[in-house]
């Protein structure tokens, strides 16, 4: 009787909740390790029709870049990353949106689907969903100390984002399922990195939460503790002193960018964690690295 009992505590812990939530919208870019490991694809799946049948309307965007990778061994196409970035020609262009567009985000929506949801997957080419430019990448040149742009093909950036058909499919109960691959106005198809696009795409929906799925507990002190909340004044501060490093910077970076958007919180946390996502929208203490305005 107890475990029953407590079972209808973690119910009404998570009532105030649900009913602050209830109709608005949560952007998760879902990657790393939860994309990879079944018993988490299977948990993130429930977790997501769970939310939308609560009342809330989750759009997961997703990644794939360990997926990207292993086809492009498979065919004999080499890889080269400049600052973490995959260099994309056309053939591997043609790869990723391969990749990314059909195996990748179909299997997440007939996962979704098989377990009971209603997901549509999309491409940033759906519905002129993302409109893209080429990313410029800048580095100093150590025999000039210039610095130069380097060159990482169809690699781009979000230029816009028409949030119409996203909308669409959220007022007919569907759960989008988004592809991080967009098209220029002159046609021309780019790689993005879905961080960046879950950020922009949350900003343009206005969104309630903006929640990214990552392979650690979320971003950590200089004594390794997990710091719950940092307040967007702060950022900066803790990316000079060190305590921000190597790739959480992008990810806090994308944080503050769709905060400045008018996304109301932000945060990393733990994808390998079970259930993280409703670990942190509804109960108390919440998990990962919140990035927000407390003050």
């Amino acid at each position: 009787m107890q475990e029953l009992i407590d079972k209808a505590n973690v119910l009404v812990e998570a009532l105030p909740w649900i009913r602050q939530f209830y109709g608005k919208t949560i952007v998760i870019k879902y990657g790393g390790n939860a994309m990879v490991e079944e018993h988490l694809k299977e948990g993130f799946a429930r977790d997501v029709i769970l939310m939308k049948y609560i009342g809330l309307n989750p759009v997961v965007v997703h990644g794939g870049g360990p997926q990207i990778g292993k086809v492009l061994e498979a065919m004999g196409i080499s890889t080269r990353f400049e600052q973490g970035m995959r260099v994309t020609d056309a053939q591997t262009m043609d790869v990723v949106e391969m990749v990314l567009g059909g195996k990748v985000n179909k299997e997440i929506v007939a996962n979704i689907n098989k377990h009971g949801g209603k997901a549509v997957g999309l491409t940033g080419k759906d519905g002129n969903l993302l409109t893209a430019r080429k990313l410029e990448m800048k580095a100093v040149n150590p025999a000039t100390l210039t610095p130069e742009i380097i060159d990482i093909g169809m690699v781009g950036e979000v230029a816009k984002v028409n949030p119409e058909i996203i909308s669409s499919l959220e007022e007919a109960n569907f759960i989008p399922v988004i592809a991080p691959v967009g098209v220029d106005d002159e046609g021309r198809t780019y790689n993005i990195n879905a961080d960046l696009v879950a950020g922009k795409i949350a900003g343009s929906l206005q969104a309630e939460k903006l929640i990214l799925l990552t392979d650690v507990e979320g971003v950590k002190d200089k004594n390794g503790e997990l710091l719950n909340t940092i307040d967007v004044s702060d950022v900066q501060k803790l990316i000079a002193d060190g305590t921000i490093v190597g790739g959480m910077i992008p990810k806090v970076t994308c944080c503050l960018d769709a905060i400045a958007d008018g996304v109301k919180k932000t945060h990393i946390i733990d994808g390998r964690m079970e259930h993280a996502c409703l670990l942190e929208i509804f109960t108390d203490q919440g998990v990962g690295t919140a990035v927000a305005r407390f003050e």
